[in-house]
């Protein structure tokens, strides 16, 4: 049976679409420029998103990770990975739980709203570091601001997001969405 594509999935595969753009500008020597994430470089930004994707294709389809290895060319990693996301999330059955940074959820809440927000912000990340595009689409930030807002307590741990950063008066709404994910604008 085939399933429609939940608004999560498709979400999702909509900010990997934007992600994938940045990807494929980059030049070859990019991918040691520093990110905003603090320790951070390039090719760690693609890493992480990448293999945040293999971990929940694999998740959803019921085969183990096959996460990105420190020697394997970036840019195809992320095709893997890219291509793993177009092949499984159309037909997921997204009402299953699986692993999140705060504990098991189901895997639509987990995609649609932190997948998609982790993404969205990791291609401004990923523009920056190498001096790409790093205009987001102004739904998208409205949508991930919205529903990451709430949960501020619980994303300001080691390893989710550090503190907020002063925002200038006046900004945009991008502007605050990074602020408020610690993005130094």
């Amino acid at each position: 049976m085939v399933r429609p594509m939940s608004e999560g999935t498709d979400r999702l595969i909509t900010m990997l679409t934007a992600f994938d753009a940045r990807v494929q500008a980059a030049k070859e020597g990019d991918w040691s420029r520093p990110a905003p994430c603090d320790g951070w470089v390039a090719r760690d930004v693609v890493d992480h998103v990448a293999n945040n994707i293999l971990n929940i294709t694999a998740g959803l389809s019921g085969a183990a990770p096959q996460a990105i290895s420190a020697d394997e060319d970036i840019v195809a990693g992320w095709d893997r990975a890219f291509a793993a996301a177009k092949s499984v999330l159309p037909s997921a059955d997204t009402s299953q739980n699986l692993p999140g940074p705060m504990g098991p959820m189901p895997a639509e809440m987990l995609i649609g709203r932190l997948v998609s927000m982790d993404t969205l912000v990791h291609t401004w990340d990923l523009a920056r570091a190498v001096g790409g595009d790093e205009r987001l689409d102004a739904d998208a930030v409205a949508h991930a601001y919205e529903g990451i807002k709430p949960m501020d307590a619980m994303i300001r741990r080691p390893g989710v997001f550090g503190p907020k950063v002063e925002c200038p008066a006046g900004a945009d709404l991008q502007t605050e969405f990074l602020c408020f994910l610690g993005r130094p604008v």
